[in-house]
């Protein structure tokens, strides 16, 4: 399960992690605050510290593998054959590797979703366009739904039906975060919106490049937006279906991705021209009204 991008403090920048909720984390892990940062959800920091320390192991190494095939200035392919490697073979020499492998030993998991989550980064060296949504949703299978079974296996769940109804959310995750990042990743070289798409609401890739989004392209991004709150409601069940912190964490996820609609409703779909992420209290009110058992017939708005 994903969550919204932001901005590192700049008084965070030299932080270190230590020991923390009895779990070794080693010392130093370069990628541990722009986690903390850009993708820890709200509800998460009030989970007590074995399962925040758990689900921080998870987002460092994701952080981790993102930047790799983002950002490295060598031969990124050949950096995540390495760290691929790494997984399969059980013998990493990167700490964000090591602890993800402790932790999937420590839960009884498979390294099977983390080398998933290495090959949508594989996947994004090769491939920048897609042709229709059913194939961003095969994408979405890679880089957003094996977060979801790992965060449910840390919870101790590992029902089939809960993971796929955890696939619904995370994959509404992933496209709403496209959404919110078309300008940024068309200057990568990317376009997730899909093509036919695209061509049906006369949109081309350089509208992608302007200051702000014309009429054809703001129809389109209400048009992603509303199968991505579909795909989220899909999921919604899966709230109701769990207890305690496990709740608190899914609400979490599904909230943050309500809040973060709803900002790119509030600005009436031109996410070139305006920074679309939810508010805070927002998101906590989403998340409350989750927890609770209300709000099921939500839409954004």
């Amino acid at each position: 399960m994903g969550g919204a991008g932001g901005a590192v403090p700049p008084q965070l920048e030299q932080a270190r992690v230590g020991r923390a909720g009895g779990l070794a984390v080693a010392e130093p892990l370069p990628y541990a605050v722009r986690a903390q940062a850009e993708n820890f959800p709200v509800a998460l920091s009030l989970l007590p510290g074995r399962f925040r320390q758990e689900l921080m192991i998870l987002y460092r190494f994701a952080r981790m593998v993102d930047d790799l095939g983002d950002e490295a200035p060598a031969d990124r392919m050949a950096l995540l054959e390495e760290v691929y490697a790494e997984l399969a073979g059980g013998s990493p020499t990167r700490p964000e590797v090591a602890e993800a492998l402790e932790m999937c030993a420590r839960l009884r998991l498979g390294t099977e979703p983390l080398l998933r989550l290495v090959e949508a980064n594989r996947i994004d060296q090769k491939k920048s366009r897609y042709r229709n949504f059913e194939e961003l949703l095969w994408y979405c299978s890679y880089s957003a739904n094996p977060v979801g079974e790992v965060v449910l296996a840390i919870f101790g769940r590992r029902d089939p039906y809960e993971v796929s109804l955890s696939d619904s959310v995370c994959s509404a995750l992933q496209v709403i975060e496209h959404l919110q990042d078309i300008a940024e990743d068309a200057r990568r070289g990317r376009i997730y919106l899909p093509e036919e798409d695209m061509e049906a609401f006369g949109v081309t890739e350089a509208d992608l490049f302007a200051r702000r989004a014309s009429s054809r392209l703001r129809r389109l991004v209400a048009y992603e937006a509303q199968r991505s709150a579909n795909l989220l409601q899909a999921g919604v069940e899966l709230v109701g279906r769990l207890s305690g912190w496990a709740r608190l964490a899914v609400a979490g996820y599904v909230g943050g991705g309500r809040a973060s609609l709803e900002a790119i409703v509030a600005f009436r779909y031109d996410t070139l021209g305006h920074l679309a992420k939810p508010r805070r209290p927002r998101t906590a009110r989403h998340i409350l009204a989750l927890s609770l058992g209300l709000g099921n017939n939500w839409r954004p708005r």
